[in-house]
Order: C-alpha cells, then sequence, then structure tokens
C-alpha cells in the first residue's frame, strides 16, 4: 500500500515472529495458499521486506488491496486481506482471508494480532504520551533499554489507531522491553490504544495547547492525555511531569485509574525524580539529578532544556522497571536527536563552516520556543548569525494568528539575527518582529528555500521547524544537497 507507511521487520530473534497456525488463531482468518513462518509485518508494498505479512488495509487515498500482487510478488510472507476480495489473489500468493464486522476487516485483523502479541509477551510494556517531546522520550527509552534487554519500540511516530496495532503486532515473544508512543488529536483516541497496550508504566511529558482546534480548553487537552492511565495493567505505575500547570488534572485521572502507584519528575521540590541542576552546552546537557532518593549524574547527548526535562521521565522509568540506573546513565550520554528532531548537520559554507539545526518533523509553540531556546545555546562564527526557519504551526484553533505573533519574544530572548517565515499564519509573527530581524517571508516552503539558502555563510547557525504539512523538511534537505559537509562531524558546534 503506497499511501501509508511501514513499520517494516524488527524481529529480535531468530525464531519467526508468526506461524501460519497462530496467524489463523490470532485473526479467525483462513489461509489459502502455501505460507511459510512470517518475519515482520507491513502496510507498505515501498518498504515491504521478503517475509513480512502484508496487512491491506484501506488508507485515506488508496485501498491496500491494490497492492497485494506487488506485496506478494516482493516476498511477503502472507497478504491478509478481506474474505470478500481474496479471490481476486488466487495463485498470486498466500493470503489470510479475515472476516469481520467493522469497516475494515483487515484492520480488526491487525488489531486482533496486535492483541495476541500482548497476551503472549511476558515483556515490561511502556506507554508515552504528551503534547511535545513523546517522540523523543520514546527513543531515549528505546536507546536506553536496548543496552539492558532485548527491546521492541514503535518506529518513528507511529502512533495513531493502525500505528499501535501493526507495532504491537510486529514485537517478537522474546521481547524484554516494549516501548510504544500513543498520539491524539481528539478526544478518546488514546482509550483504545491503551487498552491494546496495556502498559505496565505510563508516562505523560507535558500538556501543551496542541490540536487545540479540536478542544475546548487545555483542560480538556490534559484530559485526553490522562486517558493513557485507564489501560494501565492493575498495579501498574503512572509517572507525571510534576512541572506541568496541569499536574493536578493529570494526577486525578492517574488516581482514578488502575495504577498502584504515581511517580512525579522534574525541578519541583516534591518531584521524586527531581533535577538539581541542568547544565546546557551546545552540544549536550549535564543533568544532576535525584532518582527516588538515589543520586544520579549524567551526560545527555542531545542538547536543549527540554530533552533534558525528558529525561528526568525516561530516569523514572528505568527506576520503575528496576532497571540498571547507572547503565542507563551511561547510555543517554551516547544519546543523539532523530531527524527532524534535533538532528545536526555540519555544512560546507564558502570556505568556511556553518551549522544547521533540523527540527522539521513538526511544530507547536510550545516545541517552537524550545527550538528556539536550544539555538541560542549554538556558538556561532565571528560573523556568524542565529537564523530561525519556521513555518506555520496548526491545529491552534480560533487563537492561531496570536499564537504564532507571541514567538517575537521568544525570538527576542534567543536573540535571534534573522528570521525566515513560510505559511500565512507565520506571516502574524514576521510583521511582529522588528526590520533588522527579518529575513524573508513566503507562502510556501519551496518559494522560501532559494531566499534561505543565498543567505547562508561562515559561522551561521541555522534550524529549521514547521508543521509536518507546510514541509519544511524541504529546506533541510536543499541546505543538506548544497552544503553539508561529508567529513565535518553531525554534532560538532559551529565555529
Amino acid at each position: 500500500m503506497t499511501d501509508t507507511t511501514s513499520l517494516g521487520t524488527d524481529s529480535l530473534g531468530s525464531t519467526p515472529l508468526w506461524t501460519p497456525q497462530a496467524l489463523e488463531a490470532a485473526t479467525g482468518g483462513s489461509l489459502h495458499g502455501e505460507g511459510g513462518a512470517v518475519t515482520g509485518a507491513s502496510i507498505d508494498t515501498r518498504t515491504l521486506q521478503p517475509g513480512d505479512l502484508f496487512f491491506a488495509i484501506r488508507g485515506e487515498a488508496r485501498d491496500g488491496h491494490d497492492f497485494v500482487p506487488a506485496a506478494l510478488a516482493g516476498g511477503a510472507g502472507a497478504a491478509v486481506v478481506s474474505a470478500a476480495r481474496a479471490g481476486e489473489f488466487a495463485g498470486a500468493g498466500p493470503v489470510l482471508a479475515v472476516s469481520g464486522a467493522g469497516d475494515d476487516p483487515v484492520l480488526d485483523a491487525m488489531r486482533a494480532l496486535g492483541l495476541a502479541a500482548r497476551a503472549r509477551t511476558g515483556a515490561a510494556v511502556v506507554a508515552v504520551t504528551g503534547s511535545v517531546g513523546k517522540t523523543g522520550t520514546k527513543e531515549a527509552l528505546r536507546h536506553v533499554l536496548a543496552a539492558q534487554g532485548a527491546t521492541h519500540a514503535s518506529i518513528a511516530s507511529y502512533n495513531n489507531h493502525w500505528g499501535v496495532p501493526l507495532t504491537l503486532a510486529r514485537m517478537p515473544a522474546d521481547t524484554a522491553f516494549g516501548v510504544f508512543e500513543i498520539g491524539m488529536n481528539h478526544p478518546r483516541e488514546i482509550v483504545p490504544l491503551t487498552a491494546m497496550v496495556r502498559p505496565d508504566i505510563a508516562l505523560v511529558t507535558t500538556v501543551e495547547p496542541v490540536h487545540i482546534e479540536h478542544f475546548a480548553s487545555l483542560s480538556a487537552i490534559a484530559d485526553a492525555k490522562g486517558e493513557i492511565f485507564s489501560g494501565l495493567k492493575p498495579g501498574g505505575t503512572a509517572i507525571l511531569n510534576r512541572d506541568n500547570p496541569s499536574y493536578a488534572r493529570l494526577l486525578a485521572h492517574a488516581q482514578a485509574s488502575p495504577a498502584g502507584r504515581v511517580v512525579t519528575f522534574g525541578e519541583h521540590p516534591e518531584a521524586d525524580v527531581r533535577a538539581l541542576r541542568i547544565v546546557l552546552r551546545p552540544d549536550l546537557s549535564v543533568v544532576d539529578a535525584v532518582v527516588m532518593g538515589i543520586p544520579v549524574t549524567y551526560r545527555l547527548g542531545t542538547p536543549g532544556r527540554h530533552t533534558a526535562m525528558n529525561s528526568l521521565g525516561v530516569m523514572a522509568v528505568v527506576h520503575a522497571l528496576g532497571a540498571d540506573l547507572a547503565r542507563a546513565a551511561l547510555s543517554l550520554a551516547a544519546l543523539r536527536p532523530p531527524v527532524g528532531r534535533g538532528q545536526r548537520t555540519a555544512l560546507a559554507v564558502d570556505g568556511g563552516e556553518a551549522f544547521l539545526v533540523d527540527e522539521s518533523y513538526n511544530a507547536n509553540p510550545a516545541s517552537v520556543r524550545a527550538a528556539l531556546a536550544t539555538l541560542a545555546g549554538i556558538e556561532t562564527g565571528p560573523r556568524g548569525r542565529r537564523i530561525a526557519v519556521l513555518g506555520d504551526m496548526l491545529e491552534l484553533g480560533g487563537e492561531a494568528e496570536a499564537h504564532h505573533r507571541d514567538l517575537a519574544g521568544a525570538v527576542e530572548a534567543a536573540k535571534v539575527d534573522l528570521v525566515f517565515t513560510a505559511g500565512a499564519l507565520m506571516r502574524n509573527l514576521f510583521e511582529a518582529l522588528p526590520v533588522s530581524r527579518r529575513g524573508a517571508f513566503a507562502a510556501t516552503s519551496a518559494e522560501l528555500t532559494d531566499p534561505v539558502l543565498s543567505v547562508l555563510r561562515p559561522g551561521d547557525a541555522v534550524m529549521v521547524k514547521g508543521s509536518n504539512s507546510i514541509r519544511m523538511g524541504r529546506i533541510v534537505e536543499a541546505l543538506k544537497a548544497r552544503y553539508a559537509d561529508a567529513e565535518a562531524e553531525p554534532h560538532a558546534v559551529a565555529r
């Protein structure tokens, strides 16, 4: 299926992920043709690997059944199809025909397989949500726990109604730690997802005005995030950000859930996992903390106060799991930002070096402010400037223009020299800035690319950020294509 994204193959051992008999038992389907052992799962023929189980789900634009022949020709272990259409693929290869009462029986089968995967595993399972930082926190947990046992985690940001069950379906039986990201942009979306994951530990990073156009208030967003605790296994652990203004509301959700205990993190004096000191450097952070009474000092390989705060949540999870805090602290030093979420690249510009911070994956007021604060900490060259390239922040409702305009204070505080903006909403920020800080405005990221490329000079530090649909990543790719320095350290600080 080519309109959605694959999670590919992630088997942790040499044993098959699913046998034909287990597939039939879990989904209630009937296997036609000679199917072998399945080693992965996919919903995208572009990234399907030999041995993957291909789910022909219906996407927003295309029906996965249209891609079944290509999937089987590409070596899929089997294709999961609607029983009503199974006859179309006779002779093409093994198909698992499934029926269901829902609109999409294939999606129902994927959920059933996910539930079966959760039921058979003895893994300790962690679920992460939050308005900001959930993907970075999930990746940090994956990184830390992988050093202590076989770890399975969501790929990228696959955290929705198909991403969660597909990630579950791909979880090997011998997994020691499972880490699942759960997202939402409407009320009651998290409830069925956390019910499938049944986490032992559930963490909320923070609550901010993200997707606010779909909610009546910030409190309503907190209520939606608090839904994650409803799926906790009895006696499980709820982990909350003690510093967040929505803490009391989240605490009420945790106390009303099956949680056996609540653990808090932050700089608040009553936090269970408390930062005593955070030293922010251009390319890393140093955190002095107390974790449930245990002093811990660690280096964090990703810069920024927001990532340092989320690392406290990571340490809270490690302690709740009974894992090794000292090993986790060592692992955090090697952590690097994912693509689109702070990844750094040295750029060769006119015989010198500039510095790119790729924050292009998504944007909201809180994450843009955090990215600007991180840009402020980057050392520039003698004639270098701090340059922010910002695209529209979406789903902010009736206050969208004000949210964009209000970023002017954060730009000033970060001592940003030039601001380039893309999109009608970002025009509000552009016009709120003094003329001396205005780089260029364009209606689209494509139109903004050349102005950004033409202004770069040695010593500059440039940060790119915006909501996904604004496609700010194209500016990142253009900068890399023209200026990427293959010999430079990717995390070096511009000098």
